[in-house]
């Protein structure tokens, strides 16, 4: 299933930056649009991998998973 985020993106003195609106802390500047977003897409799925990581590591054992949708 292929998740849909909000890229927040502008030109600032001849850089491309952005952001990742619902995920804190996913920013990233490129020299083109191009090389942002994909520079967007890979810090997004470092993201959310090292949380799902995190998230495993602090329930411990016998937890559960569970979707929820919005």
């Amino acid at each position: 299933m292929q998740q849909t985020y909000t890229a927040i993106v502008k030109q600032d003195a001849g850089a491309w930056i952005g952001w990742v609106e619902e995920v804190p802390g996913v920013n990233c500047q490129g020299a083109t649009r191009e090389e942002l977003l994909e520079s967007l897409r890979v810090t997004l799925a470092e993201a959310i991998e090292f949380n799902r990581a995190d998230a495993r590591g602090a329930a411990g054992e016998d937890y559960e998973e569970l979707a929820v949708a919005l």
